[in-house]
Formats: structure tokens, C-alpha cells, sequence
């Protein structure tokens, strides 16, 4: 049975979508546009599957200061 949701309509302010593949992974990074009150700016970036490649995207998220990221992956990534 469905119920009404307890949210509160909360906007991320800087959030990143990551679609997972298995040899490249796209991230799009959303944040605020400081010179534009009420805009955002938007990055789209792809990085291989490799340790120092996901690492780099690692830190590029920190430097956003992205605090919440959601993924989308069509693969099995459950250990067996």
C-alpha cells in the first residue's frame, strides 16, 4: 500500500549523478552558480574504471563540495 511520503521537498545543493559502466563511469556535477542567484552550473565528465582514474574523481567531487551523490549502473557489482 502506498502512503504519503514524510519529505520535505529538499533541494541537494550540490549533488553529482555517476552512470556506472564497466569500462568508463559519466558524472555530472550540479552546484549553485555564484554569480547567478537562483542558477546552477552543470559538468559533465567521463573517467575509465581504473583506481587513479576514480581516485581523480574522488577529489574533483570534494573540490565541488558535492555532499550527495546517486548512481545508476545496469551491471551486477554484488560479490558472488
Amino acid at each position: 500500500m502506498l502512503v504519503p511520503a514524510r519529505d520535505d521537498g529538499q533541494i541537494i545543493e550540490r549533488i553529482a549523478a555517476l552512470d556506472i559502466g564497466k569500462a568508463e563511469v559519466v558524472c555530472c556535477v550540479r552546484v549553485p552558480d555564484p554569480k547567478n542567484p537562483g542558477k546552477r552550473l552543470q559538468e559533465v565528465s567521463t573517467h575509465t574504471t581504473m583506481t587513479r582514474s576514480l581516485l581523480l574523481l574522488g577529489d574533483r567531487l570534494r573540490q565541488a563540495g558535492v555532499t550527495r551523490v546517486i548512481m545508476e549502473a545496469t551491471g551486477d557489482y554484488w560479490p558472488f
